[in-house]
Protein backbone atom coordinates (compact mmCIF):
# COMPACT_ATOMS: atom_id res chain seq x y z
CA UNK A 1 0.00 0.00 0.00
CA UNK A 2 1.39 2.97 -0.89
CA UNK A 3 0.45 6.87 0.58
CA UNK A 4 0.43 10.34 -0.93
CA UNK A 5 -1.45 13.93 -0.39
CA UNK A 6 -5.04 12.48 -0.91
CA UNK A 7 -4.75 9.45 1.17
CA UNK A 8 -4.03 6.01 1.19
CA UNK A 9 -4.30 3.78 -1.97
CA UNK A 10 -5.11 0.26 -1.67
CA UNK A 11 -5.17 -2.52 -4.50
CA UNK A 12 -8.47 -3.63 -4.12
CA UNK A 13 -7.66 -6.41 -6.67
CA UNK A 14 -5.16 -7.52 -4.83
CA UNK A 15 -7.03 -8.02 -1.67
CA UNK A 16 -9.98 -10.34 -3.60
CA UNK A 17 -7.37 -12.00 -4.97
CA UNK A 18 -6.05 -12.83 -1.35
CA UNK A 19 -9.64 -13.05 -0.15
CA UNK A 20 -9.92 -15.84 -2.81
CA UNK A 21 -6.95 -17.50 -1.53
CA UNK A 22 -8.89 -17.58 2.09
CA UNK A 23 -11.87 -19.20 0.05
CA UNK A 24 -10.19 -22.09 -1.63
CA UNK A 25 -7.36 -23.16 1.20
CA UNK A 26 -9.77 -22.93 4.57
CA UNK A 27 -6.85 -20.40 5.81
CA UNK A 28 -8.13 -17.81 8.14
CA UNK A 29 -5.45 -15.44 7.40
CA UNK A 30 -2.95 -14.96 5.12
CA UNK A 31 -0.17 -11.59 4.50
CA UNK A 32 1.88 -10.76 1.72
CA UNK A 33 4.88 -8.42 1.41
CA UNK A 34 6.41 -6.84 -1.88
CA UNK A 35 9.13 -4.73 -1.11
CA UNK A 36 7.44 -1.67 1.26
CA UNK A 37 3.97 -2.81 0.30
CA UNK A 38 2.57 -5.27 2.64
CA UNK A 39 -0.91 -6.63 2.83
CA UNK A 40 -2.87 -8.89 4.69
CA UNK A 41 -6.53 -10.39 4.67
CA UNK A 42 -8.23 -12.20 7.49
CA UNK A 43 -11.51 -13.61 8.65
CA UNK A 44 -12.51 -15.08 12.08
CA UNK A 45 -12.44 -19.12 12.11
CA UNK A 46 -15.82 -20.79 11.77
CA UNK A 47 -17.04 -23.19 14.56
CA UNK A 48 -14.77 -26.13 13.69
CA UNK A 49 -17.98 -28.32 14.03
CA UNK A 50 -19.13 -27.38 11.06
CA UNK A 51 -15.54 -28.11 8.70
CA UNK A 52 -15.35 -31.26 6.92
CA UNK A 53 -12.51 -32.45 4.59
CA UNK A 54 -12.34 -35.05 2.42
CA UNK A 55 -9.31 -35.67 -0.05
CA UNK A 56 -10.04 -36.43 -3.89
CA UNK A 57 -10.22 -39.73 -4.92
CA UNK A 58 -7.07 -40.96 -6.21
CA UNK A 59 -6.64 -44.59 -7.54
CA UNK A 60 -3.26 -45.63 -6.84
CA UNK A 61 -1.68 -49.02 -5.10
CA UNK A 62 -1.33 -48.47 -1.55
CA UNK A 63 2.07 -48.43 0.20
CA UNK A 64 3.28 -51.07 2.38
CA UNK A 65 1.70 -50.46 5.82
CA UNK A 66 4.28 -48.46 8.08
CA UNK A 67 5.00 -49.76 11.86
CA UNK A 68 2.27 -48.32 14.03
CA UNK A 69 5.02 -45.62 15.51
CA UNK A 70 5.05 -44.31 11.96
CA UNK A 71 1.80 -42.57 12.36
CA UNK A 72 1.92 -38.67 12.98
CA UNK A 73 0.30 -38.46 16.64
CA UNK A 74 -2.74 -36.05 16.85
CA UNK A 75 -1.10 -34.61 20.25
CA UNK A 76 2.17 -33.02 19.17
CA UNK A 77 3.38 -34.30 23.07
CA UNK A 78 3.63 -37.44 22.12
CA UNK A 79 5.73 -37.03 18.76
CA UNK A 80 8.53 -39.61 18.98
CA UNK A 81 12.21 -38.76 18.03
CA UNK A 82 11.77 -40.38 14.20
CA UNK A 83 9.34 -37.18 13.69
CA UNK A 84 11.60 -34.50 15.18
CA UNK A 85 13.86 -35.94 12.56
CA UNK A 86 11.44 -35.84 9.65
CA UNK A 87 11.06 -34.01 6.34
CA UNK A 88 9.08 -30.85 7.44
CA UNK A 89 6.93 -28.79 5.61
CA UNK A 90 8.41 -25.46 4.52
CA UNK A 91 5.00 -24.03 3.96
CA UNK A 92 1.08 -24.18 4.83
CA UNK A 93 -0.59 -25.91 1.98
CA UNK A 94 -2.46 -28.79 0.27
CA UNK A 95 0.10 -32.07 0.34
CA UNK A 96 0.46 -34.31 -2.87
CA UNK A 97 2.15 -37.38 -2.58
CA UNK A 98 1.96 -37.98 -6.70
CA UNK A 99 2.92 -35.20 -9.74
CA UNK A 100 -0.70 -35.55 -10.29
CA UNK A 101 -3.95 -37.43 -9.88
CA UNK A 102 -3.80 -41.04 -11.32
CA UNK A 103 0.06 -41.06 -11.29
CA UNK A 104 2.81 -42.93 -9.30
CA UNK A 105 3.56 -41.70 -6.07
CA UNK A 106 6.90 -40.30 -5.44
CA UNK A 107 7.96 -41.94 -2.39
CA UNK A 108 6.69 -45.32 -0.74
CA UNK A 109 7.77 -46.26 2.61
CA UNK A 110 10.82 -48.86 2.35
CA UNK A 111 12.06 -46.96 -0.60
CA UNK A 112 15.40 -45.77 -1.16
CA UNK A 113 15.75 -41.96 -1.99
CA UNK A 114 18.84 -39.69 -2.74
CA UNK A 115 20.04 -36.12 -1.55
CA UNK A 116 17.51 -33.74 -3.22
CA UNK A 117 15.24 -35.90 -4.92
CA UNK A 118 11.53 -35.21 -4.85
CA UNK A 119 9.68 -36.48 -2.21
CA UNK A 120 6.35 -34.72 -2.56
CA UNK A 121 4.15 -32.05 -3.78
CA UNK A 122 3.34 -28.66 -1.37
CA UNK A 123 0.62 -26.55 -3.33
CA UNK A 124 0.42 -23.06 -1.67
CA UNK A 125 -1.44 -19.88 -3.81
CA UNK A 126 -1.69 -22.59 -7.03
CA UNK A 127 2.37 -23.14 -7.19
CA UNK A 128 3.93 -26.89 -6.57
CA UNK A 129 6.53 -26.35 -4.62
CA UNK A 130 8.13 -29.69 -4.96
CA UNK A 131 9.93 -31.14 -1.23
CA UNK A 132 13.16 -32.60 -1.45
CA UNK A 133 15.04 -34.96 0.86
CA UNK A 134 17.42 -33.34 2.54
CA UNK A 135 20.17 -36.23 2.48
CA UNK A 136 19.96 -39.89 1.43
CA UNK A 137 18.20 -42.85 3.03
CA UNK A 138 15.26 -45.03 3.32
CA UNK A 139 12.04 -44.04 3.45
CA UNK A 140 10.99 -45.09 7.17
CA UNK A 141 7.17 -42.93 7.02
CA UNK A 142 4.83 -40.72 5.23
CA UNK A 143 2.67 -39.40 7.81
CA UNK A 144 0.51 -37.64 5.44
CA UNK A 145 -1.98 -38.49 3.08
CA UNK A 146 -2.15 -37.35 -0.75
CA UNK A 147 -4.27 -34.12 -0.88
CA UNK A 148 -4.25 -33.98 3.20
CA UNK A 149 -3.53 -29.27 4.18
CA UNK A 150 -0.27 -29.03 6.09
CA UNK A 151 0.85 -26.09 8.34
CA UNK A 152 4.38 -24.90 8.45
CA UNK A 153 6.86 -26.65 10.00
CA UNK A 154 4.72 -30.24 10.46
CA UNK A 155 6.43 -33.24 9.97
CA UNK A 156 5.49 -34.96 6.37
CA UNK A 157 8.45 -37.87 5.77
CA UNK A 158 11.25 -39.88 7.77
CA UNK A 159 14.16 -40.24 5.75
CA UNK A 160 16.94 -42.15 8.07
Amino acid sequence: MSEDSKGMHVDIELVRQLASVLDDTNLTEIEVEDGDRKVRVARKAAAPAAVAYAPPPMAQPAPAAAAPAAAMPSDPTQITPAHENAVKSPMVGTAYLAAEPGAKPFIAVGAQVKAGETLLIVEAMKVMNPIAAPHGGTVKAILIENGQPVEFDQPLVVVE
